[in-house]
């Protein structure tokens, strides 16, 4: 069985999205396990799970709020991603790389939750 939200294009980024924020945040400082490492995964896994969690919503208004959050979520990994640049925890290739796949899936929640008639 397949669930709504598993259909859904910016679910999907999301969680490869995700895979790769787990990937880079293998070789930053272990002292940063309990800081800045555990804020960036949190933050991207709050993107796709809010969508899903959305998506399950009967409400327009309500779905529309949980994509707002997963776009606010989205900009907190963006924020923790230019930190892990400025202190050398991930190089400028990485951050360039991520950035750009971020970019493309805030416009991807952005189209999705304009479609929503609220």
């Amino acid at each position: 069985m397949t669930y709504f939200f598993e259909k859904l294009e910016i679910w999907q980024l999301s969680i490869d999205f995700s895979v790769e924020i787990y990937n880079v945040t293998i070789d930053f400082p272990s002292e940063e396990k309990f800081g800045v490492t555990n804020q960036i995964r949190r933050a991207s896994n709050s993107v796709s799970a809010n969508i899903a969690e959305g998506s399950s919503r009967l409400g327009n208004k309500e779905r529309a709020r949980f994509y707002q959050i997963a776009y606010s979520s989205l900009m907190e990994v963006l924020s923790f991603l230019i930190l892990s640049n400025r202190l050398n925890f991930l190089s400028t290739s990485s951050f360039t790389d991520l950035r750009i796949r971020l970019e493309e899936l805030s416009n991807k929640i952005n189209s999705y939750y304009k479609t929503i008639e609220l």
